[in-house]
């Protein structure tokens, strides 16, 4: 079985959780519901941002968007660690999944989603 970039970090997450005592608390719907909270604080950095502002954050502002967009990661890790999914190839499954639903020669240069087509 090969190694996913991802297998040493789910291992460091899981032992700063077992190291606090916390798995208690991380459940699946606990862990979820962490996660959301977490894209919430993410995308409220660019509330009322104009595309182009939201492409050139100030250096302090971009560290806040880094940090969260860690928070977010970390969650979804601890999540597919909570459930025994394996992360990596539940996203190659989902990159093939999507390439069958929006090949190229139809949704190339369109924001359709993929109902929205012949």
């Amino acid at each position: 079985m090969s190694q996913h970039p991802f297998d040493q970090f789910n291992r460091e997450l899981r032992q700063f959780a077992i190291d606090r005592d916390w798995e208690q608390f991380q459940s699946p719907k606990n862990v979820a519901m962490a996660l959301i909270v977490e894209a919430a604080e993410l995308v409220e950095h660019f509330q009322w941002l104009s595309e182009d502002e939201s492409y050139q954050l100030p250096a302090d502002k971009r560290k806040a968007v880094a940090h969260e967009m860690a928070d977010v990661l970390i969650y979804l890790m601890r999540l597919s660690d909570r459930l025994d999914i394996d992360l990596m190839q539940a996203v190659e499954e989902k990159i093939q999944l999507n390439a069958e639903k929006y090949p190229v020669e139809k949704v190339k240069g369109s924001a359709k989603k993929y109902s929205e087509y012949d």
